[in-house]
């Protein structure tokens, strides 16, 4: 009995030798299977190989002793079974080997043409007969048909396994044995996404429904892509150094597979869960993911968005590591296609003024709420310029917040985040917001804000004023908005034209000031007589600007300016003039 003595035999000598060299007859030839090296008996292999005997005959070599078959499928692992096979070993036939068995087979030509019950036969009634009786190891066929391509093809054993797999999924889909429901998802999970490509169009083409195809791709997507999509209810604050350290080759694999999992989707846009589109389209902005993948999932989630929660929004916002935004196109167009479709809806239901109508709904509501809040969670982040926080806030029609307390608390915060701002662009940031729509205490609040520009402060105070002069604000109950923005405009004009008056007024001191000078230097009298009435003009003077300082239209309340005599005209000796003042 020969004993593995030299190091150069490797460790599949040993093994085969406890069946091999157990045989009294010598070995007459080796063969190599990359680096392991299998010394065996010529007649052994050649009654059950044909491929093994052609190569023996067609030698240029008298006495054949080593040949190489490192290129046969499933490497020296199968051929020692496929060897033991010949000397009529036993060994287990697997799922996870049967594949690479059949192949092995194959390529040694083992087939029943050249010998009855041979390892091809074999091999082809435990795939019919236990393999593929089951949707689990019909799977793992199928993944262990990755290695063995193109031949696992041309044998027809992955169209076979794709198959089974497709009618076993669409059968536990609709009537599910096992719990929890759907477990056949975790089992289709673990192929490559060429082959769960095949069995998701084959499903299709069965019928199967949008929510079991949604199901599947979900399961299939957080087990491939679980390093970008993760619980997405960390928010923005957790970090993923795996995402951020992957390199350039992996980084290229993910995304292509996050673009072949997104061309998978079923065409109904209701079939995934917004949390779940919202952290797919993260990862596509993360892995720079073509145009048509990315427009692809705003569409889905602009579908839905009145599902969509501050979270989800956050998610497509910031960076793995929540230290930085990311563009924010993508929700810019995401909130401007659902304010397009509901201005469809509005126009097609025949509302009147669809305007009115898209602006009213439920849904807008909803998410004008969530847009104000989602603002407000953004606001600090110092990459925020004026123009995309009120790109983002106008997008939403005004009419649809019955308050803009979310809208205001957001632009406090940005305020208060960016301190530097002047006034110019302070009144831009709340250009976005309406005064006349914040409750009773954000009123307040804006009332004593110094962050704020004085004419928004302006606005606050004189509208409670107003309602306490109307009597409205009984129980805090808030006036219409419409009538309250008239009845601003029309005191506002007031202000205006009371501010002109004023203006006048002192126009016609100025006047009367130079008119006494040029009296007073025009005067030859005697110093005493000029004196005394000098002083006694300069009294009458005195008197009238007291007067006229004393003017005020809206003292008490009133703001009719009928009753303002030109006193001045009594200087003259004239008939008093009813005179009213005003630019129009």
């Amino acid at each position: 009995m020969a004993t593995p003595l030299n190091k150069r035999f490797s460790s599949a000598k040993e093994r085969t030798g406890q069946w091999v060299f157990s045989q009294e007859i010598p070995t007459d030839i080796v063969v190599a299977v990359g680096e392991a090296n299998f010394p065996l008996h010529k007649f052994m292999l050649v009654a059950k190989s044909n491929y093994i005997r052609k190569l023996i005959i067609e030698s240029k070599e008298a006495d054949l002793t080593r040949i190489n078959l490192s290129n046969i499928p499933g490497g020296p692992e199968m051929f020692e079974k496929a060897a033991k096979f010949c000397y009529g070993v036993n060994f287990e036939i697997t799922v996870h080997n049967v594949a690479a068995l059949r192949c092995a087979a194959e390529f040694l030509q083992m087939t029943d043409k050249y010998c009855e019950n041979n390892l091809a036969g074999r091999t082809e009634d435990f795939l019919s007969q236990v393999a593929l009786s089951s949707l689990s190891g019909a799977v793992v066929v199928l993944k262990s048909c990755e290695a063995l391509l193109p031949l696992a093809e041309d044998l027809l054993i992955v169209q076979r396994c794709i198959d089974v797999a497709t009618a076993k999924a669409c059968y536990e889909a609709n009537f599910p044995c096992r719990t929890p429901p759907n477990w056949w998802t975790e089992e289709l999970s673990i192929i490559d996404i060429e082959f769960f490509s095949r069995i998701i169009a084959a499903m299709k083409k069965r019928g199967a429904k949008a929510l079991t195809i949604a199901s599947a791709l979900i399961t299939y997507t957080e087990r491939s892509l679980r390093d970008l999509v993760r619980d997405h209810s960390a928010g923005n604050g957790t970090k993923s150094s795996d995402a951020q350290s992957t390199n350039s080759q992996v980084r290229y694999q993910q995304r292509e597979l996050l673009e072949s999992i997104v061309s998978l989707m079923p065409s109904e846009k209701a079939a995934f869960p917004i949390n779940f589109l919202c952290c797919l389209l993260r990862s596509a902005i993360f892995l720079k993911a073509s145009t048509s993948c990315k427009n692809e999932l705003e569409k889905r989630v602009s579908a839905i968005l009145e599902h969509v929660s501050v979270d989800d929004l956050l998610v497509l916002s910031f960076t793995y590591d929540g230290e930085r935004l990311f563009d924010l196109e993508s929700v810019r167009k995401i909130i401007s296609g659902f304010v397009e479709k509901e201005k469809s809806m509005a126009v097609f239901s025949g509302s009147g003024d669809f305007r009115e109508s898209c602006s009213c709904s439920p849904a807008m509501h909803r998410v004008a709420k969530t847009v104000g809040t989602y603002l407000g969670e953004i606001a600090t982040s110092g990459e925020l310029s004026i123009s995309k926080f009120n790109g983002i806030a106008n997008l939403v029609p005004k009419g649809s917040r019955k308050v803009d307390d979310d809208l205001y608390r957001a632009i406090d915060i940005y305020l208060k985040a960016h301190p530097n701002l002047d006034e110019i662009e302070r009144e831009k940031i709340c250009s976005s917001m309406d005064p006349l729509k914040l409750s009773y205490e954000a009123r307040v609040h804006a009332s004593q804000n110094k962050r704020l520009p004085v004419q928004i402060v302006l606005h606050a105070l004189y509208y409670d004023q107003l309602k306490l002069r109307s009597g409205l604000d009984n129980d805090r109950s808030t006036p219409d908005a419409a009538a309250t923005r008239n009845q601003l405009q029309a005191d506002v004009s007031l202000i205006k034209e009371n501010e002109a008056l004023r203006s006048e007024l002192t126009r016609m001191k100025l006047y009367i000031s130079d008119m006494q000078k040029g009296n007073n230097q025009a005067g030859t009298g005697s110093s005493s007589k000029s004196g005394t009435s000098g002083h006694k003009k300069h009294t009458f003077f005195s008197s009238m600007s007291k007067t006229f300082g004393k003017l005020n239209p809206f003292k008490h309340g009133s703001k009719d300016t009928s009753n303002i005599d030109d006193d001045v005209a009594a200087m003259d000796g004239t008939k008093p003039r009813r005179r009213r003042f005003s630019i129009s």
